[in-house]
This record gives C-alpha cells, sequence and structure tokens, in this order.
C-alpha cells in the first residue's frame, strides 16, 4: 500500500495555530501549507498501524518530524488529517504540496522485498537512517554507487543481495549516483536498471552471510 505522510511547512508556522483551532470540522486541508516528509510502498493496512509504527519504529525513509497534530497521512489517496478529535478523513490535493528541492533520487532494496525508488535527504543523519547505521559505499564502476551498512554483516543484519564475486550485502541500501566528492540523483536509466537488477528478493542464509564477514569467530 501507497502510504505518504505530510507535514505542515515550518515557514508557515501561523497557518498551523489556525488549523489546529479549525481541527474539529475540518473537512479540507490546504495542501499548499503542507510539504511531503514520506511517499512509498508499505506493507502497512491500516491507519493505526501507520501511526503506531511511525510512532514506535520509525521509517528509513522518514524525513519529517515527530507527529503532531495537522499532520496529513494519506493512504491509497484517502487523506487523513490529525485533529483535536483524533484523525477524520479529509479532501487532500497532494499535487499541490511542497517537497525539499534537494532530495536525491535513489533505488532503496530491503531485505526480502523488491526493489523500489524512492527520496533520501543528502544530509549525513538521513544517509545513515536509511541503511540503519554507519554508511559504506560500494562503487559499482559506472558512475553509480551503492550505499550500504558498514557494520551490518556484524551486528546481524539479514541478507539482502548478492554481487559479483560471493560478496553479500546484508541489510537495508540504496544505489545512487557518484557526483566525486557528493552523491546526485539517479538518471532515468540508471533507475530502471537498478529496478530490475535487484527486482527479485534472494534467499540468503545466516550462514552465508557470516562468510562473507572477514571475520571467523571462536568459541571457548
Amino acid at each position: 500500500m501507497r502510504v505518504a505522510v505530510y507535514q505542515l511547512n515550518k515557514e508557515l508556522a501561523k497557518s498551523e495555530a489556525i488549523l489546529i483551532d479549525e481541527g474539529k470540522d475540518l473537512s479540507t486541508a490546504n495542501a499548499k501549507l503542507y510539504e511531503e516528509v514520506l511517499n512509498t510502498e508499505t506493507e502497512w493496512e491500516s491507519l493505526q498501524e501507520v501511526v503506531g509504527t511511525l510512532a514506535v519504529d520509525g521509517h528509513p525513509l522518514y524525513r519529517g518530524d515527530p507527529h503532531h497534530l495537522c499532520d496529513v497521512i494519506v493512504m491509497d489517496n484517502h487523506a487523513y488529517f490529525s485533529g483535536w478529535m483524533g484523525y477524520s478523513e479529509v479532501n487532500f490535493d497532494e499535487s499541490q504540496a511542497m517537497k525539499q528541492d534537494n532530495l536525491l533520487k535513489v533505488v532503496y532494496v530491503e531485505p526480502n522485498k523488491p526493489a523500489k525508488e524512492a527520496e533520501i535527504l543528502p544530509d549525513l543523519e538521513h544517509l545513515q537512517q536509511a541503511v540503519g547505521g554507519l554508511i559504506e559505499c560500494v562503487y559499482n564502476g559506472d558512475g553509480t554507487i551503492i550505499i550500504c551498512n558498514d557494520e551490518a554483516k556484524l551486528i546481524g543484519m539479514e541478507g539482502n543481495r548478492r554481487l559479483g564475486g560471493g560478496s553479500v550485502i546484508a541489510g537495508p541500501f540504496f544505489v545512487v549516483g557518484d557526483a566525486g566528492e557528493d552523491f546526485r540523483s539517479l538518471t532515468d536509466t540508471e533507475t530502471q536498471k537498478y529496478l530490475q537488477r535487484f527486482q527479485e528478493p534472494e534467499q540468503i542464509s545466516r550462514q552465508e552471510v557470516q562468510a562473507d564477514t572477514g571475520f571467523v569467530f571462536y568459541s571457548f
């Protein structure tokens, strides 16, 4: 299911107070005041599950503030506004909402799931959030880079995909463009290439992941 989350733009805080006052009877949320902070395919099946999971576990691609009043959650084209009395369905034109202009377009890959197109903020905090820890760069030799968790195998993350030469990537990772000292968005051609490359999930045993760590652990 596609889930998108929108929050009021911080520069429009004055409007936030107005919306909260009107939250009880709101039928339309003005999308022009909002900024997209998540838009992705998920396995969540209900509004309660979305709200609960974001509050407790968050989401690796989430780029907003902790949940608060006036958030709008869109699930398969049904929009829900967070007011004083809980969530109520509202009219919300997503095409009018704002989006950060520095987002990186990437191909995001999680264990046991098909690859998907995603957007990530380029700062270190959000890059690390996307992979669940310290980042490591694996250069593909075609102007793109795989960003993965540097400690994934050591901390027991699940096997994700195999690369050439018997190497295994554990934990979530994403493919991004190489711009020298910085990262860049993938081109449309690169996006399609890696969506196809990592479309099918792979079954990788824990033993195979451990065998690729480069370390041998002994028990005494």
